[in-house]
């Protein structure tokens, strides 16, 4: 008689629309794997309803979630962030007492402080953490410190570009387990059909054959303080720019001072109620559609650091926040100044990016799949 095949038990951390949008394709492949058993484990802003409570997203996505931790606080001063990381730190010790016998393997993504206490928290139960986009560099977010954390809490990992190797052999001292795997959140092009404008617009309600600025500015986290003054200018430049251009706006995550900006773009949407669209979660499918579709990308999002190139769209990358990440031509760094955003949105709207994506190497969660089947 044929021995069983040993199950590899994998749990992956999802914390947020961001990360689940990443894990996608790895996702469905580690569900249809034979030789894999897959839990989800669902916290932070997923189950918060402020935020849109995407873990109904999730489970329409066909991942209902295993597990379901729930552990944010939805003020957002830096004393309510590190509660947030304290209450996520204790809730995940009780659940890696419980269930650390279960997984194999436990893949964690980003940089995101919550990510960050989930990680820390089994620590000391010795689970085989596998990160991905570990190396990277944010200098203008405290999510970089957390990031680093990640890398040294775990045991594999999975990088999206070569110059991240050196950098996590840096911290760790060894590079025996780090693979190169290219963005994995580009393996969804591969898979998703996207939305046309006509589709698109019966979804949302948003005709994107009109010119479009697809937005997404979240708050500095380490100089934090200067926000208000930084929403102040992004008001001045998209009163402007919303008598030119269709401004849809994805909403920020759970940071310190997240609802300075939020406010920020309700103020806006009162004023041009026509032309401002909001949007709490995409989704990746319409997320990427929109990205195909509209004119140019705004904002200090890393999915224009990341993803823009193959969609050969141009990016305004503003203030500090993605400072010191490896980006492409496509990639237009400037300061929150009105008139600086207002002036380069004219001059790239439209245009056609013609290089590469530095990131894209393809098959990124056929790589992770097989490293996890060997190590």
């Amino acid at each position: 008689m044929d021995t069983p095949q040993r199950l590899i038990r994998v749990a992956v951390l999802s914390s947020s629309r961001a990360d689940f949008g990443i894990y996608l394709p790895l996702l469905k492949k580690l569900k249809k794997a034979d030789d894999f058993k897959l839990s989800v484990i669902a916290f932070g802003t997923h189950l918060s309803k402020f935020h849109g409570y995407t873990r109904d997203a999730m489970a329409q996505a066909g991942f209902e979630p295993d597990y379901e931790i729930s552990t944010l606080i939805t003020n957002d001063r830096p004393e309510d962030i590190s509660t947030t990381y304290a209450l996520t730190a204790l809730k995940f010790a009780d659940f890696w007492a419980q269930h650390r016998h279960e997984f194999d393997h436990v893949i964690c993504l980003g940089d995101r402080f919550e990510m960050a206490a989930a990680v820390a928290a089994g620590i000391p139960f010795g689970l085989s953490f596998a990160h991905i986009h570990g190396g990277d560099t944010t200098l203008g977010a405290i999510d970089n410190t957390y990031r680093h954390s990640i890398t040294l809490a775990s045991r594999l990992h999975f990088v999206s570009a070569a110059p991240f190797r050196e950098r996590i052999y840096s911290l760790c001292g060894d590079d025996a387990h780090v693979v190169l795997t290219g963005s994995l959140s580009l393996d969804n092009l591969d898979e998703l059909e996207l939305l046309t404008k006509e589709a698109f617009f019966e979804r949302w309600n948003i005709n994107l054959s009109k010119p479009s600025l697809l937005i997404t500015v979240h708050p500095e986290t380490v100089a934090f303080e200067q926000n208000t003054h930084y929403s102040a200018e992004c008001k001045k430049a998209f009163t402007a720019l919303a008598n030119e251009f269709q401004l849809v706006v994805t909403l920020p995550n759970a940071d310190t001072q997240g609802t300075v900006f939020r406010k920020m773009f309700d103020e806006l949407q009162q004023t041009f109620p026509e032309q401002v669209f909001l949007i709490e979660n995409f989704g990746t499918q319409s997320y990427f559609s929109c990205m195909k579709h509209c004119a140019l990308l705004m904002g200090n999002t890393s999915s224009g650091i990341v993803e823009a190139a193959s969609f050969q769209k141009y990016v305004l990358n503003l203030g500090d926040r993605q400072k010191g990440r490896l980006s492409g031509e496509n990639v237009i760094h400037l300061p929150f100044d009105a008139t600086q955003m207002v002036q380069s949105a004219r001059e790239y709207a439209g245009r056609t990016f013609g290089g590469v994506n530095l990131y894209k190497l393809g098959n990124a969660s056929d790589v992770i799949i097989n490293t996890l089947r060997t190590a």
